[in-house]
């Protein structure tokens, strides 16, 4: 279980990991988007790790979460600012008064997500979207229970497996759409976004084990 203080670090170092990673996300983007999903999720993380070095303590995990949630939307812009500032915001509204994150909040926070996103962006699991990686982190989180460290590794391995499988997928919204058939092949950077987010909070998770 993690308290608010170390969920409050977690983010921190997800927010530098997705930094760095907008060199990648640019990449895949330029392929099957209009190339501007890396420099989106760069601002927004920016924004975020700025606000969790500062001197804001967040009662509680759910209001972290939240504030999380409401810079992204405040500064991504575009499609990516709207989908990821809404499952922050609605998946921690879902674990409201949360003073830990545990297996069991975390899935509960990414069901609530995954289920608003499906409400504002329309795109369903075969879209080729970020909610194909969300869907399989999503059903994998909730055979599991307890520490994170221990369920977060297979939760990470389903969302990538998500990405892998919208390689298989034409894109039917957004930029890509356009492309059609030519999006095949390549993964939808949203996806890979979502899997990362994942990876680096497992990462943190059982680096602090390690230590």
């Amino acid at each position: 279980m993690m308290d608010v203080l170390t969920a409050k670090n977690m983010m921190t170092h997800v927010a530098h990991k997705m930094v760095e990673s907008e060199p990648l996300l640019t990449k895949f983007d330029q392929t099957i988007g209009d190339g501007d999903h890396g420099i989106g999720m760069e601002r927004g993380f920016n924004a975020v790790a700025e606000l969790l070095e500062s001197d804001y303590q967040p009662q509680d995990v759910s209001k972290l979460l939240l504030k999380i949630g409401s810079t992204m939307m405040a500064t991504m812009g575009g499609a990516s600012g709207a989908i990821f500032g809404t499952l922050f915001r609605s998946g921690a509204k879902a674990i409201k008064g949360a003073t830990v994150l545990d297996t069991s909040s975390l899935s509960t926070f990414l069901a609530a997500g995954l289920h608003a996103v499906y409400e504002r962006g329309g795109a369903k699991p075969g879209d080729k979207t970020m909610i194909d990686a969300l869907v399989a982190a999503v059903k994998e989180s909730e055979k599991h229970s307890g520490d994170l460290t221990e369920s977060l590794p297979a939760i990470v391995k389903a969302a990538h497996q998500g990405v892998e499988a919208t390689k298989d997928m034409i894109a039917t919204t957004g930029k890509a759409k356009t492309l059609g058939e030519r999006s095949l092949g390549h993964p939808d950077p949203g996806a890979v976004s979502m899997a990362l987010i994942l990876e680096f909070m497992c990462e943190f998770a059982t680096e602090q084990v390690a230590a």
